[in-house]
């Protein structure tokens, strides 16, 4: 029991981080962060419309008299993988968007640095070898979990998208009295 005397409150924790990162520039960060992942949602949600768009239509335009074309299964990949590029391509936005975050602070002496460490802490890789004053050691929580929260985000509209997909080729299927090959 003697060793719960010895810990901190939380407040009295972040007291101490808060005096030890010294920083008033954080709060500039955190506010990005907020703006980033609220642009990240918003792409990935429009990613997903126009994935659920194109979906509908070609449902509709490869069903001929009451028939399904087996050429669904072949254009339906192809929206996905389509979105999974635009996904991919987000995620490469989000880490160019950190870097012009970045630079104007001066933490690194060139760009392409900027570029790695940005990279490497989204991606909560993490290996670099780059020396952050004290007053920045906290940054690469804040790029980590900005990271894993738009990865969050863009994992459960593929696999949203992608159980649509499989949802929308059984149903189309049995509507239809065809039998589908197993994928």
């Amino acid at each position: 029991m003697d060793l719960l005397n010895y810990l901190p409150s939380l407040t009295e924790l972040f007291k101490q981080i808060y005096i030890d990162i010294g920083n008033q520039q954080i709060y500039w960060i955190l506010g990005f962060v907020g703006l980033m992942l609220t642009f990240h949602g918003v792409y990935v949600l429009l990613v997903v419309i126009c994935f659920n768009a194109i979906r509908s239509w070609l449902v509709d335009n490869y069903r001929i008299a009451g028939h399904y074309i087996y050429g669904f299964r072949l254009a339906a990949f192809v929206a996905y993988f389509v979105a999974i590029v635009l996904i991919i391509l987000g995620h490469l936005m989000d880490i160019v968007l950190w870097t012009y975050a970045l630079i104007p602070l001066n933490i690194f002496p060139s760009n392409p640095e900027t570029f790695y460490f940005a990279g490497e802490m989204y991606v909560t890789v993490g290996f670099g070898g780059f020396e952050l004053a004290k007053s920045w050691r906290i940054l690469p929580i804040v790029i980590a979990f900005s990271g894993i929260f738009a990865a969050s985000m863009s994992g459960a509209a593929l696999f949203n998208m992608l159980g649509t997909l499989i949802s929308r080729r059984t149903n189309s299927a049995k509507s239809a009295d065809i039998n589908l090959p197993a994928a």
